[in-house]
């Protein structure tokens, strides 16, 4: 377990770092913005054309490993909805809700760290997760979050809804470079050498970037929910911690739980495979859900605390996870 901890403190110590900056105020809250687009749209798009680039084909396209991914994360969704849309949380809170209990830290926290732990087994998995939740979960949540104007699936709110998901997608560079590096593996080419080493560059750097990102903007969303006034303490835990033991709890014992039938029921599924999922289920929320949430007019504030509240126990739980799989 010691062992574990030495891996996982440096990324959860550069996230602490972030949110002491942003919280004192050392770095501006207006520059959280441009962190975030620097890792969004240079650093870690070079890091994940790398791991696509050297990461056999074959990992890249394991319907096995997308099944069960996909198959956890559509229920992580549905069991959300149905726990917590009651009383004030309506549709649009309660979707919210169920994307930030099934979309993990994948991209800023989990890619560096899993490839850490367990190597470059781990890439192939880590990316078929990361494209499925960015496709799939979002966009399913985005459309969800607007039955609250319609009332019914079929309404003109949802397909609007979807449409913009799907646009957000196109313009994310992240499913770009991940394909590109495929194209590349499937095709064993190799950029000439100062774009590589360019490359190699900004891809060094989106590993600490993305992890001290991740403190600013849970700092700034601790700050946004105070401003906004909190609900009362009961209110706010009630609303928050059935979430974050869904994420934390739930999500990886469901994730080994599917990974398990499928491997009994003959799916060539491996065991490394299935490691690397339960682990990614086990990541904090994604902080982007945040965002997202701003956007389209959900309880930001809540969002945030399940982001921190997340962020802060995969500190002990994480590692608890990687040593029961051990």
């Amino acid at each position: 377990m010691l062992a574990v901890f030495l891996v996982t403190f440096p990324f959860f110590a550069l996230i602490a770092a972030g949110y002491a900056a942003a919280r004192s105020r050392l770095l501006p809250l207006e520059a959280i913005p441009g962190l975030n687009a620097f890792v969004l749209f240079f650093a870690l798009p070079c890091m994940l054309y790398q791991f696509g680039a050297r990461t056999p084909i074959a990992q890249l396209l394991d319907a096995s490993v997308a099944l069960v991914w996909g198959a956890a994360a559509l229920l992580v969704v549905a069991a959300t909805v149905r726990l917590t849309r009651r009383g004030r949380i309506g549709w649009n809170d309660a979707a919210f809700g169920a994307l930030v209990a099934a979309f993990p830290n994948t991209g800023f926290m989990g890619v560096p760290l899993l490839a850490a732990l367990l190597g470059a087994a781990a890439t192939g998995p880590v990316i078929i997760s990361i494209v499925f939740d960015m496709v799939v979960t979002s966009s399913l949540c985005i459309a969800l979050s607007r039955l609250d104007a319609t009332g019914h699936a079929g309404g003109a709110a949802f397909w609007q809804a979807a449409r913009k998901a799907l646009r957000g997608i196109v313009l994310n560079p992240m499913p770009w470079s991940i394909l590109l590096g495929a194209a590349a593996s499937a095709a064993q080419w190799r950029l000439p050498g100062p774009a590589d080493r360019t490359v190699s560059m900004l891809a060094d750097a989106a590993s600490p970037a993305a992890l001290f990102t991740i403190g600013a903007v849970l700092a700034r969303g601790a700050l946004l929910a105070r401003a906004q006034g909190a609900s009362s303490r009961r209110g706010a835990v009630a609303d928050v911690l059935p979430v974050v033991l869904v994420k934390l709890v739930a999500h990886p014992l469901l994730v080994a739980g599917l990974g398990a039938a499928a491997r009994a029921a003959g799916l060539p599924l491996s065991q490394g495979a299935l490691v690397t999922l339960v682990l990614v289920a086990a990541l904090p929320s994604a902080s982007n859900v945040s965002m997202l949430a701003e956007r389209f007019g959900a309880d930001n504030a809540r969002i945030a605390r399940i982001i921190l509240w997340t962020t802060v126990a995969a500190f002990f739980s994480f590692p608890l996870a990687v040593g029961w799989l051990r």
